[in-house]
């Protein structure tokens, strides 16, 4: 059988997980930024989701480094870009629920750099 002849499996993407040390305060911070409900949940991982869309999932590890952004010795691992209608009310609801606002903020007229509370930073913008 050649290359082409054979058929190609289908792909899609279905979820980003996060390493953290505590899957329900992170899925409690981002169910209650994002609007997503809890679609699967075990001790150890918890994933957020709806229909048609990607989800967001939550791993418990037990080693788990903070990242120190923008501190370059232990680094980020990943970020999120989240899109907003209105920056300042988005800011002010995040920090509501739980996120930091490092001091170091590169372009704040555009976007802003939070901390989830494990510490992953992500960018709040209405550019995206």
């Amino acid at each position: 059988m050649s290359h082409e002849d054979m058929s190609a499996p289908t792909f899609r993407y279905s979820a980003v997980t996060f390493d953290c040390p505590d899957p329900a305060e992170l899925a409690h911070f981002y169910g209650k930024a994002l609007g997503l409900p809890v679609v699967f949940s075990t001790e150890d991982f918890i994933l957020l989701g709806q229909e048609g869309a990607a989800g967001l999932g939550f791993n418990r590890l037990a080693d788990y480094r903070r990242p120190t952004w923008p501190d370059p010795s232990q680094e980020k691992q990943a970020h999120m870009e989240i899109g907003v209608d209105d920056l300042d009310a988005a800011e002010a609801r995040l920090l509501a629920l739980g996120a930091v606002k490092p001091d170091f903020q590169p372009d704040p007229d555009r976007w802003r750099v939070l901390l989830d509370p494990a510490g992953h930073p992500f960018c709040v913008s209405t550019l995206v």
